[in-house]
């Protein structure tokens, strides 16, 4: 069941946290130059070094659309990649959507950050013979064209992050739609350009009834990442994250945006209050019931 904590309303539009699952990465790797001593005061490790982070994913529920906000790692992500990442289904995107009465026909528009396997791999499900369709049938699927560009003809040190076999049938059952730049996507819902991770990494932003909020994806990937300096050494461009979340994170406090987070299995949602001259991550309170 999902629990009232994992949902929040903003004027007309419900957005629910939906958890395909979690898995375990390297800590030293998730918060790059930081040393040790700072960041496993924020996110406990194992004895592996590991920290564990959610497959977060966002259903936003606005009067016109249903929209979905990144899909996981999928049902299909491979014993090869499940067993190194610890992958655990909890519960599970397609079952989380069904706990809402929801079916894959029920998406219209699906919007992915980026497409790294750990954010899109629900977008396709395996169908007879082998062979990938979109596990979405009626939706229109968001992408930023360098992202796809870039999924489909990775480079060496990015490409086992992409499986351009499992998003080919996107494009080829006419249900791509590649922008280029921040976006409309519907009434109260945009997509903005915030790059760093990726060359072409998005956010989402969704307004309503005077309220906002935004999903950070992989820009913030979990709560402990707010500091400016706690970067992943996965992103391909450090000193472009670092710009773009001071812009975005000020703005996000000045506005009192709420907060969705593509990793933190702890904080589906939270708010920005200043801390001296830093920020820090304060609970979402009186959105869930509004």
């Amino acid at each position: 069941m999902i629990a009232p904590s994992e949902r929040i309303r903003i004027g007309a539009i419900e957005i629910v946290r939906l958890l395909d699952g979690t898995i375990r990465v390297d800590g030293g790797a998730m918060f790059g130059v930081v040393p040790r001593t700072l960041w496993a005061a924020k996110a406990s490790p194992d004895r592996e070094n590991r920290i564990t982070l959610a497959l977060n994913c966002y259903l936003v529920r606005t009067p016109d659309a249903t929209v979905l906000l990144d899909t996981g790692v999928g049902a299909d992500i491979g014993r090869r990649y499940a067993d190194f990442y610890s992958y655990e289904r909890r519960p599970g995107l397609l079952p989380a959507l069904a706990e809402l009465g929801l079916g894959p026909d029920a998406i219209d528009v699906v919007v992915n950050s980026h497409l790294h396997f750990d954010h899109c791999g629900g977008n396709t499900v395996k169908a007879a013979g082998g062979t990938w369709a979109p596990a979405f049938p009626r939706a229109r699927y968001v992408v930023q064209r360098g992202e796809w560009e870039q999924a489909l003809n990775p480079v060496e040190r990015d490409r086992p992050s992409y499986k351009p076999a499992r998003l080919k049938p996107l494009a080829e059952n006419g249900q791509l739609a590649l922008v280029e730049g921040d976006a409309a996507v519907t009434e109260g819902v945009e997509t903005v350009v915030v790059a760093g991770h990726t060359a072409h990494h998005q956010g989402v932003k969704v307004t309503s009834g005077g309220q906002t909020f935004f999903y950070l994806a992989d820009a913030v990937p979990t709560a402990a990442h707010v500091g400016l300096d706690y970067i992943m050494s996965y992103d391909l461009y450090p000193v472009d994250t670092f710009n773009a979340k001071k812009a975005l994170l000020a703005g996000a406090e000045a506005e009192d945006w709420v907060l969705g987070f593509s990793h933190d299995l702890a904080r589906p949602f939270a708010r920005l209050r200043r801390a001296g001259k830093g920020l820090d991550v304060a609970p979402a309170a009186g959105l869930e019931n509004n």
